[in-house]
């Protein structure tokens, strides 16, 4: 049943009562006394409860949506989504950081075959323009929100990649299995607007920014075995690094 933590307002300290609000409820998200997919008691209701006008109690909310902390679903009403992922920037796949920190991953295969590679494929993978290759592409999700739409290529005669459940195993996990030793990877981190396809499949609106990765794998014999092209949904996910002086 939607619902709310206890809020309690101090109506003669300056902060503003909306802000009161939203620093509760994102104090109960993070303690875990709300818990991802928990639905919030609607925004009518929580006013009335408080004796707080809608537009104040729908600007606490709109703070917390802004944050990324709770979303808006039509027909649902307003939930707690999980928290940002940060991800290490390290040769490491979606599947095994999220898995390691307890996330519990979901994959959606959404295609997998053989096709012609792209100047941009070919160039990355160190083959000619046409030549054949590796194409898998998935939806990844932590419980039932879409985190990243992946799409990953490979040489032919790095692996066979129709042998691999990917819904339920990496890629670099089944890159390893296959006797692939990955030893460095460049990447390039950008952002850009979703197409329709894309902010579809993400559960985002059309044109929203989403953060996104390229990334080349080479492995200890300086061979290209793996390209990747990814979009990520910015309030669910962040890029960690650590910057050392020289």
């Amino acid at each position: 049943m939607p619902g709310h933590p206890d809020i309690i307002l101090d109506r003669s300290s300056p902060i503003p009562l909306y802000f009161q609000v939203a620093e509760q409820i994102e104090r109960a998200i993070r303690s875990g006394e709300l818990a991802p997919g928990d639905r919030i008691e609607n925004e009518v209701a929580l006013a009335h409860g408080l004796g707080l006008s809608r537009p104040t109690m729908r600007q606490a909310i709109q703070v917390l949506v802004d944050k990324g902390m709770l979303v808006r679903k039509r027909d649902v009403g307003t939930q707690v989504v999980h928290g940002t992922v940060r991800r290490s920037v390290e040769l490491t796949s979606l599947h095994d950081d999220l898995a390691s920190a307890g996330q519990d991953p979901r994959t959606q295969l959404l295609s997998l075959g053989r096709e012609a590679a792209d100047e941009e494929v070919a160039l990355e993978l160190q083959a000619v323009v046409g030549a054949e290759v590796w194409m898998v592409e998935r939806v990844r999700f932590i419980g039932a929100q879409p985190l990243a739409l992946m799409r990953n290529y490979l040489p032919v005669d790095a692996m066979d990649l129709s042998t691999v459940d990917f819904e339920s195993e990496g890629l670099y996990s089944a890159m390893r299995r296959a006797g692939i030793t990955m030893r460095v990877a460049k990447q390039r981190i950008s952002a850009r607007q979703a197409s329709t396809r894309e902010a579809t499949l993400l559960n985002e609106r059309r044109n929203a920014p989403l953060l996104t990765m390229q990334r080349t794998a080479y492995d200890d014999g300086g061979r290209a075995v793996e390209f990747g092209r990814h979009a990520y949904r910015p309030a669910l996910y962040q890029f960690e690094l650590t910057l050392v002086d020289r």
